[in-house]
């Protein structure tokens, strides 16, 4: 299943959107701000956008998000361009990279869940908002956020290149901010968000299937091959 463009993270995007905060990376080389700290923050940002989240707020949500997403893609250019690239900042990243998605469906969780709002919110307790059915869709999304994650890391273990399918992390964050502006029309933006997490849902879990899939090919051909050479003997 090819996604429209419009979901995804393209190189061309990614290469517009990395010129323009090319100022704010400067000013982080300036600063001598260390990658690992800009991996920090984006951590910040993200459980700030899961508080914001559980209290109904998808607009301010969806910013807070953005805000997480540009520190994931300053951690790693501020890294390249101050020579400071290192395996421990490989690990971190990943590591913290997990805990901003999970800290985020929380705070989306909580609030589909029907809980009391932490502070201020429009919708205290929002009790016509609550649906089992999206939170569902929440933990069908984590479970398949994690999955693609973790197929990637095992197949590298065994060193196998496992890039396939198209719910990456950064096509997860542009649906994470197209759902959070569905989300905020007003009268609709509830359904709106209900159906984006069964999107959610359905998409990460499928890149996830994808990736087990691919990589179970390459153990088959290798298995072919290997075959080939005993008979060969």
């Amino acid at each position: 299943m090819r996604l429209p463009e419009f979901f995804l993270f393209s190189q061309r995007t990614h290469r517009v959107y990395r010129e323009i905060i090319n100022p704010v990376l400067n000013l982080l080389v300036r600063m001598g701000i260390s990658p690992n700290a800009v991996t920090t923050a984006g951590l910040v940002f993200s459980a700030l956008a899961g508080l914001i989240f559980s209290t109904g707020n998808f607009y301010l949500g969806g910013w807070t998000v953005a805000l997480a997403g540009t520190c994931d893609i300053l951690d790693g250019q501020l890294s390249r361009l101050t020579g400071k690239t290192t395996s421990f900042g490989a690990f971190y990243d990943s590591c913290l990279d997990r805990l901003s998605e999970a800290f985020i469906f929380m705070g989306l969780a909580w609030y589909f869940a029907g809980g009391q709002a932490l502070f201020w919110s429009p919708n205290v307790g929002h009790p016509d908002h609550y649906s089992p059915l999206a939170v569902m869709f929440i933990i069908l999304t984590i479970t398949g956020s994690f999955l693609t994650s973790y197929v990637k890391a095992r197949a590298e273990a065994v060193g196998i290149e496992c890039n396939v399918g198209r719910m990456q992390r950064p096509e997860r964050f542009v649906l994470l901010l197209i759902a959070s502006a569905l989300g905020s029309i007003p009268g609709v933006g509830v359904g709106l968000m209900k159906i984006s997490l069964a999107v959610f849902a359905v998409l990460t879990n499928m890149t996830a299937i994808q990736r087990i899939i691919y990589v179970g090919k390459i153990f088959l051909q290798e298995k072919e091959v290997n075959a080939g050479r005993d008979t060969r003997k």
